[in-house]
């Protein structure tokens, strides 16, 4: 996966899982990837050594993995929307049906 993919991935995994987060790995998240902050300029923000910053965004992004393998939520919204944009491309209903499935 490619760094811009996996930050995109990591940002739409934070989207729904982030509430599940401690709030040290919300604030040190948001710094980095939307704040775009350096790991020493969150550590300094926090008064941290980087290392320390470093460690805690790999298992920040290791409990967003976590929660969507176990959860599935991601991957279900994503479905939800295939199957949407296929019915609007064909009006076949056998895509509704589907889509009606997904939330048994």
């Amino acid at each position: 996966m490619e760094q811009i993919e996996k930050i995109e991935y990591l940002n739409h995994l934070f989207s729904y899982y982030g509430v599940l987060l401690t709030d040290k790995q919300r604030e040190y998240f948001t710094n980095y990837y939307h704040l775009d902050l350096s790991l020493f300029e969150i550590a300094e923000s926090f008064g941290v050594s980087r290392n320390a910053v470093f460690d805690q965004l790999k298992k920040t992004e290791q409990h967003l993995l976590d929660f969507e393998q176990k959860l599935g939520l991601f991957k279900l919204s994503q479905k939800r929307i295939d199957l949407i944009e296929k019915y609007v491309k064909t009006q076949d209903m056998k895509y509704i049906e589907e889509l009606r499935k997904l939330d048994e």
